[in-house]
């Protein structure tokens, strides 16, 4: 469970340092389900845009039903270094957008 949390943590406060990223403290589970609204563009979208231009791997919100929609689904169940690693990724991928 502790390290469940630290993994949380790690990519919930990572996500809050990207500009134009919001992201709620999930409860339960092992995903979040940040919000990437401001980007403009659909969360398949932005999916398709980490995976070729990060190399990281998201299911879009729209996946999920229409309330999906503007969010991406990312799973934490991973060394929090290659979390970061993820973040710094996902980071430099949105700068371009």
């Amino acid at each position: 469970v502790q390290n469940y949390e630290r993994q949380r943590n790690a990519l919930v406060a990572g996500l809050r340092t990207i500009p134009g990223i919001t992201c709620e403290m999930p409860s339960g589970a092992y995903f979040v389900f940040p919000n990437i609204r401001s980007f403009g563009l659909s969360s398949r979208e932005i999916s398709l845009h980490l995976l070729e231009n990060a190399g990281v791997a998201t299911l879009p919100g729209s996946d999920f039903g229409n309330q999906g929609e503007g969010h991406l689904r990312l799973v934490f169940n991973a060394p929090v270094a290659e979390i970061e690693r993820g973040l710094e990724k996902i980071a430099t991928a949105l700068r371009g957008i």
